[in-house]
């Protein structure tokens, strides 16, 4: 019985170190240069970059209270830790922009999460393209500087409709593999360049329904970008409809995270071997 009792309790440790070597703590004092120009004429970053958007989303009821989802969305990236410093006006060239794609499953009066999916960054040396007609509401314009894999979970809760609900938390996971991260941008506080590592990115979003959005957004991200061929693409008026398609606004933080090394799992291995011998021990005594 106690032997049990201590395997359930390895178990238990197993899985919460298993999932801490997908995490590591979020990158404080990181350095940002919003024009690729190095370290040492970068920003510090204490914390996030801020950012704010518009998705566009489309549900697809799969029985009962259940549904899938598809997002495209596009987002600006003007400042860091709010503090005003706005990268166009501070750093030549320096204007962000960056565009998400992805797809999961959630429930109605419920939760959704997040299956798989794509971030883009953007550094666009020309001014001012955001919200224009440029690419896709000019947010994948310029250099592509960042690329991250979005992971599954994170996500949110939505109302009876699949609507996020009013100002709710939605929550990305993603992960860039080295050579996602184009050098001359992203930096840790020791000044090591970030394009050669793992890396891992928390978005942090608060969510709104936009009830009139613009036509601009309209044919930029639902008819271009999603491919949408419905209301508003199709040569009528585009009006949301909840439950099946709808805009939503979204801003919030955007958090980097380094991934720790293997060593922890090794180290466990090593004290469950030391454990088993040890059993082997008693049980011989015994």
């Amino acid at each position: 019985m106690k032997f049990l009792k201590k395997l359930t309790c390895a178990a238990a440790v197993a899985m919460s170190m298993a999932g801490a070597a997908h995490a590591g703590p979020v990158l404080n004092d990181w350095v940002f240069n919003p024009n690729g120009g190095g370290y040492e004429s970068g920003q510090v970053i204490n914390e996030y970059l801020d950012v704010n958007g518009n998705a566009f989303i489309e549900l697809t009821p799969t029985g009962g209270t259940s549904f899938s989802f598809r997002e495209h969305a596009v987002f600006n990236i003007v400042q860091a830790d709010s503090n005003g410093a706005l990268f166009p006006q501070n750093f030549a060239g320096g204007n962000i922009t960056a565009t998400f794609e992805a797809f999961g499953t959630g429930n109605f009066s419920g939760a959704f999460s997040f299956t798989g999916g794509t971030i883009k960054m953007y550094q666009n040396p020309t001014d001012g393209q955001y919200a224009g007609t440029e690419g896709y509401y000019g947010a994948n314009l310029g250099n592509l500087i960042a690329e991250f894999n979005v992971l599954a979970g994170g996500g949110g809760l939505v109302d009876a409709s699949g609507s996020p609900i009013n100002n709710g938390q939605v929550t990305v996971n993603a992960k860039a593999m080295p050579g996602m991260l184009e050098s001359g941008y992203f930096f840790n506080a020791n000044g090591d360049d970030l394009s050669m590592e793992s890396i891992l990115s928390f978005a942090f979003t608060n969510a709104n329904t936009v009830g009139e959005p613009t036509n601009r957004l309209v044919d930029e991200v639902a008819c271009q970008f999603a491919g949408f061929g419905g209301a508003g693409c199709d040569g009528t008026s585009y009006a949301n409809n909840p439950g099946q398609y709808f805009f939503v606004s979204n801003n919030g933080q955007f958090k980097l995270a380094e991934v720790p090394e293997p060593g922890s799992l090794a180290l466990f291995g090593i004290a469950m071997l030391g454990a088993g011998v040890a059993a082997r021990k008693r049980a011989k005594k015994a």
